[in-house]
Formats: C-alpha cells, sequence, structure tokens
C-alpha cells in the first residue's frame, strides 16, 4: 500500500470461506476496511478480527432477509460512514434437474442469489447516489454464460446477476458510479460444489490454462474493476475461467 492511498470502505457478502474470503484478504492485504457478514462466524474471521480489528467487521446475517440486510449496511456506516466497494458476493446452489427441484431449494437460491443482492445494492447505491462515486462487482458465474446440467435454477440466478449489472450500469453511470460482473470459472471453493475428482480433472483438460482457478484469480480482476483509476470500464462481463469459454 502506498503512503498516498486513503483506505476504502469495502464490503464483500459472503466473505467469511471460498471466494469471499479470498476478496476479502486481498482487500485487506491492500490497506482497505472491509466489511464482510454470512450467516456464521468462521476461523477466517477470528483471524481477521484479532489481525485486523480496527479495519475489518463482521456481522453475522442471512442476506435473504431485508432486516438483516439493513442491518448489517447500517453497521458499516455507523463504523466507517460510507461504502466506496460493494462485492455481491454471496450466494447459494443446489443441485438437481429443474423438474426435481423443490419449491425450498428454488427459494432458498433465488432469495440469497438474486433478493440478497438486490436488498444490499439497494441500500448501498442509494449512498453512493448521494456521495457521487463507487464500484460495484456481482460475482456471476460461467454457468449463467453457457449453462450446466444439474444447475438450471443457480445458472438462472447468475445470469439475472448480469441482467443487473447491465442496468444498473445505465443507471448509475452518470454519477460517477461503475458496476461490473466477474463470472468466475471453476474454482476448488464452492463453484465445484457437486463435482467429484474424476470430474475436476475433466474440466482441468480442457481449460487451455491446464489447472481450476484460485480465489486470488477472482479476487485480482475485482480490485483491478474497483481500482480509483478505472472509471470508464462498466456494464460489463468478465469471464476468468483460464479460458474454458474462450
Amino acid at each position: 500500500m502506498s503512503a498516498e492511498k486513503e483506505p476504502r470502505v469495502v464490503v464483500v457478502t459472503g466473505g467469511s470461506r471460498g471466494l469471499g474470503a479470498g476478496i476479502v484478504e486481498a482487500f485487506l492485504a491492500d490497506g482497505d476496511r472491509v466489511a464482510t457478514c454470512s450467516r456464521s462466524i468462521t476461523p477466517a474471521v477470528e483471524a481477521w478480527q484479532s489481525a485486523a480489528p480496527d479495519r475489518f467487521l463482521f456481522e453475522p446475517a442471512d442476506l435473504a432477509r431485508p432486516e438483516d440486510a439493513k442491518r448489517f449496511i447500517d453497521a458499516v456506516i455507523e463504523r466507517w460512514g460510507r461504502v466506496d466497494v460493494l462485492v455481491n458476493n454471496a450466494g447459494v446452489a443446489r443441485d438437481g434437474i429443474l423438474g426435481m427441484t423443490s419449491d425450498e431449494d428454488l427459494d432458498t437460491v433465488i432469495d440469497l442469489n438474486i433478493k440478497g443482492t438486490l436488498y444490499v445494492t439497494r441500500l448501498v447505491s442509494r449512498r453512493m447516489l448521494a456521495r457521487r462515486s463507487g464500484s460495484i462487482v456481482n460475482i456471476s458465474s460461467i454457468v449463467g454464460l453457457s449453462g450446466y446440467r444439474g444447475l438450471s435454477v443457480y445458472s438462472a440466478t447468475k445470469a439475472a446477476l448480469d441482467g443487473l449489472t447491465r442496468a444498473l450500469a445505465r443507471e448509475l453511470g452518470s454519477r460517477g458510479i461503475t458496476v461490473n460482473s466477474v463470472a468466475p470459472g471453476y474454482l476448488r471453493t464452492e463453484m465445484s460444489h457437486g463435482l467429484d475428482e474424476d470430474q475436476l480433472q475433466q474440466i482441468v483438460r480442457r481449460t487451455p490454462a491446464g489447472r481450476l482457478g484460485d480465489p486470488a484469480d477472482i479476487a485480482r480482476v475485482v480490485q483491478f474493476l474497483t481500482d480509483p483509476v478505472n472509471s470508464y470500464l462498466t456494464g460489463q462481463v468478465i469471464v476468468v475461467d483460464g479460458g474454458l469459454t474462450a
């Protein structure tokens, strides 16, 4: 971190594990103030609370509940007064073909992946509009672009986030706010949910980069998109999949 760089206030939803934790770690390493939430605390959260108590905030929250989303964002504003960067990462998947999907599973995926993202973004965008600055990144997925058997509901929610990105970029661009999506390929985290080792190795063989992704691969792109010098790249879906969908 350079001496000239002022710490930003970064909100990462679902940052207690997996990809979200990698994104939180990257922003903390860059000297930023980071707030995250999840339904329960994890060892990673405890480590950040100990190592960076003045720059890290955790709130337990189920973002499918609008009151939890409000309580989380209110806590961030009370602590630091603003939000400069929002990374909508929280999400859940349920495996299974659509015809066999229960109402409960369908609601679980839609309520968190779409409605939870909308709740948080609505709250944060109001404050960004007032300040005429900010950056929003939605973590979607390559399955929202190309689909994957057994993940139709999850794919639908991720495609919805890309649509949200394009519309919000138009709504907010005149106020100095950028909005982009990052669509990860297969990572050794939640994106490999439900895949056995043989399936993962098959994906590796089809990937030009010759490996699965790491959270750090995605975090670097998120940091690039949210850098204050980026004021012109907006409304885009950036695929980070090692060339799998090229």
